[in-house]
């Protein structure tokens, strides 16, 4: 059957094209699928040649950031000097974000073929593919997808004949959320915390076990074998320019078809929402829509109609994120939907930094109290000073996290905040 080609792209045909099919998680026929083919081909390329197709093609990293692949391969030392990583980021941890899942779920051997071939471009010996722990069922599938590659010969020594070894490790988190920022990430997987830390010196230079390391998002990786074996030309007729390709969108919340779909960057958000996901139940107005996972600005339901691409998100005051809309309704309270985001990034932070440790507790607070009807206006400049003093001065952007969803809700909604305040100085 072979990997999908222009004409037969409709929605979900390219990185989803075979979810739901239990079948595909069996080499055999995966094989059949045209699974594989991708690394044959970049056995046959230099690896410098592998990165060039990527950054041709204009792949964007599609675990928030959105930076491009390609160039983020190029960053790594090009010598073979001492071990060089890649790392699979499969610690879907943003609330509203099920994406990834559902890779590891259907299509495990696209994601390791990805990872290998994005190993081979990179000089990596070694793949780390480090998953959510409460994915455990998924990791067994993705387990059990590893050993067949490994029997079959496409993980290991001499992999297909060619010379070339590299090894891969499916390593399970414990559930911490900023395990997901990548040097946290790396942090965990060297047997430390998961507690993010200052760059430089960047992961390239000095990552995994202080050595040069790379880290992608799963979808990201799914989607190299596809442009390796049609070519950077192929991707690019889907998307803009800045933002080419398809993506999966995680839809929920107040939705009358909640779910994953896979669309071409560039369609309007609000095509989206309701075209695709046929708008709130029952009739109900949207309110507000948390574009990009629950860190990102809201937008209010007059401002969907944006294109859904990186850039097009950012100028319109939000962003991209990774495309997981949150969607509510007319009859939700926006102070207790910013009350539990807050929540969960209070919960969730490391401690290292002290904004964030006190900073997102003391929003989480004062949100609360508000919300119990025992606010004070005075609290809304509070909540004003806090986000100022929570963005940009911390190791990481868990901070940013809670500001982005907060201030916009200040912005556009301050008059459900001052309803419940009544007028109390």
């Amino acid at each position: 059957m072979g990997y999908p080609h222009s004409h037969e792209l409709e929605v979900g045909t390219i990185l989803s094209r075979h979810f739901g099919d239990p079948k595909a998680r069996d080499l055999n026929t995966w094989l059949t699928y045209g699974g594989y083919e991708g690394l044959k081909k970049a056995l046959e390329m230099e690896p410098a040649e592998i990165t060039t197709v990527v950054k041709d093609s204009g792949l964007r990293g599609r675990g928030g950031a959105g930076f491009p692949t390609g160039l983020k391969w190029t960053f790594m030392p090009q010598e073979q000097k001492g071990p060089h990583y890649l790392c699979c980021n499969a610690d879907e941890s943003e609330p509203g974000a099920f994406k990834d899942r559902e890779i590891l779920r259907w299509v495990p051997h696209l994601l390791i073929e990805g990872c290998l071939v994005a190993a081979r471009a990179i000089h990596a010996e070694h793949v780390y593919i480090y998953v959510r722990g409460e994915y455990f069922p998924f990791t067994n599938i993705l387990n059990d997808a590893v050993v067949q590659a490994y029997e079959a010969g496409y993980i290991g020594e001499n992999i297909l004949g060619s010379g070339w070894n590299c090894d891969l490790t499916v390593h399970i988190g414990a559930g911490a959320y900023i395990a997901g920022e990548e040097t946290g990430l790396m942090s965990s997987l060297s047997g430390g915390r998961a507690e993010p830390r200052i760059k430089p010196p960047f992961p390239a230079q000095s990552g995994v076990f202080g050595s040069p390391t790379t880290v992608n998002n799963v979808e990201t990786l799914a989607a190299v074998p596809m442009i390796v074996v049609n070519g950077s030309d192929w991707y690019r007729q889907w998307g803009t320019e800045k933002s080419p390709g398809t993506k999966l969108w995680c839809c929920s919340g107040n939705l009358e078809r909640p779910g994953n779909y896979e669309l071409e960057l560039g369609v309007s958000l609000k095509d989206v929402i309701y075209e695709v996901c046929g708008g709130a139940p029952n009739g109900k107005k949207i309110k507000a829509v948390i574009p990009g996972g629950s860190s990102t600005a809201l937008l209010t339901a007059d401002e969907l109609d944006v294109p859904s691409t990186y850039e097009g998100l950012q100028e319109a005051g939000s962003s991209l994120g990774t495309a997981s809309p949150i969607v509510l309704d007319e009859d939700v309270n926006i102070v207790r939907a910013m009350r539990r985001i807050a929540d969960f990034y209070a919960h969730e932070s490391c401690g290292q930094c002290v904004q964030c440790r006190e900073g997102t507790s003391w929003v989480a607070q004062i949100l609360r109290r508000i919300e119990v009807g025992d606010g004070r206006l005075s609290d809304l400049d509070t909540l004003y000073d806090l986000c100022e003093q929570l963005t940009g001065r911390t190791i990481c952007v868990l901070a940013d996290s809670v500001v982005f969803p907060l201030r916009s809700s200040l912005d556009k909604f301050r008059g459900e905040y001052e309803a419940l305040i009544g007028g109390r100085p």
